[in-house]
């Protein structure tokens, strides 16, 4: 799961500093900008934020009170997190059940702290290692760590697995992209591979070997920087040989 936030907050200035803070976190997405208490409800009950960023500079009260109107359209109420130049509102923001109040100008040591201990109560979701894959009525189930690649063939997509079969499934490569694991990069127009068994990265050729069957898949310019991400990815996991 990604953690979705929305910030109210009236001051343009301030709302670029703390996306720029919060990109260094991959898993933290912008789902809206507020301006005032009626378009950040608005926006809460629209899209159903993990966190609300609230600068408390401005109107404060309006903002409190807000908070307690949540309360009457929603079962549980996402993370509150208040902003502020002083500390003139962090105990009402306390009473309101502020999840942290940060000081601007914003300290990157107290936000990674207060995103861990938020990740910490709000631990990501395993994604599901094991897919469905339907054809007619006849439904499918795979797990992931059986898949070796994928491959686009039309309007259909072939899952090549390790024990050497193939399964089609009656959908674009796009669509298992956008619901597979981490650990499955598109590396082409017409592959995914599954990066636990990547052998060899071979830039001059543009190939990608797998451990199994020396099946060897091409990967184009367009993703290469996913390839560069794979990379530095197995480099940390392995011991680098002295030429």
């Amino acid at each position: 799961m990604e953690y979705t936030y929305i910030i109210i907050d009236s001051d343009a200035s301030s709302n670029l500093q703390l996306q720029h803070h919060l990109e260094e976190y991959g898993e933290f997405t912008c789902n809206a900008i507020a301006q005032n208490s009626a378009d950040g409800l608005n926006s809460i009950l629209k899209s159903n934020p993990s966190i609300v960023f609230i600068n408390l500079n401005e109107k404060a009260s309006e903002y409190f009170h807000m908070v307690l109107e949540l309360h009457q359209y929603v079962k549980e109420l996402p993370i509150l997190i208040g902003i502020s130049r002083g500390k003139q509102y962090a105990y009402e923001a306390i009473k309101n059940n502020f999840f942290d109040y940060w000081l601007m100008p914003y300290s990157e040591f107290d936000i990674r702290k207060s995103l861990l201990k938020l990740k910490k109560l709000m631990p990501k979701e395993q994604a599901s290692q094991t897919i469905c894959l339907k054809s007619y009525k006849d439904y499918r189930y795979v797990d992931t760590d059986e898949i070796l690649y994928l491959k686009a063939d039309n309007n259909a997509t072939d899952f090549i697995l390790k024990d050497g079969s193939t399964i089609s499934a009656f959908k674009t490569l796009k669509t298992f992209e956008e619901t597979l694991p981490k650990n499955f990069i598109r590396i082409h127009q017409s592959y995914i591979l599954n990066t636990n068994y990547v052998s060899r990265i071979n830039y001059g050729k543009s190939i990608c070997s797998l451990k199994q069957d020396n099946h060897q898949l091409p990967f184009s310019k367009s993703y290469k920087e996913n390839i560069d991400d794979l990379k530095k990815l197995l480099t940390k996991s392995t011991f680098r040989t002295l030429n």
